[in-house]
């Protein structure tokens, strides 16, 4: 099992949008992490600077950032792009975190 960390960045005053959304998550992009092998996934916000951190396992060949060639994401990316910051592609700009602590 592995263990992926990343940030993203969302804009000001879109915190309980944001909430909002993800509380609504559409059920088939749940089925698809979750077939993916994505689990325990959480997003925590720091509303200071607007930095979204993210942590997931992921007992699959990639993480939940490694399924932009779905359809269903690319339709959940454009759906969130108002409220993020993005790529081109919609894809939210994302910054892979290097784990340097870990305690079981």
């Amino acid at each position: 099992m592995e263990r992926l960390a990343f940030k993203m960045y969302l804009n000001e005053g879109q915190k309980e949008e944001y909430k909002k959304r993800h509380n609504e998550l559409w059920p088939e992009l749940h089925s698809l992490l979750k077939d993916s092998g994505v689990s325990e996934y959480s997003i925590f916000l720091d509303e200071e600077t607007n930095t979204l951190f993210a942590f997931q396992k992921n007992s699959g060949t990639g993480g939940s950032q490694d399924l932009g060639q779905t359809e269903i994401v690319k339709k959940w990316w454009a759906f969130m792009a108002d409220i993020m910051k993005t790529n081109p592609d919609n894809s939210p700009i994302s910054k892979p975190l290097e784990e340097v602590f870990f305690m079981e």
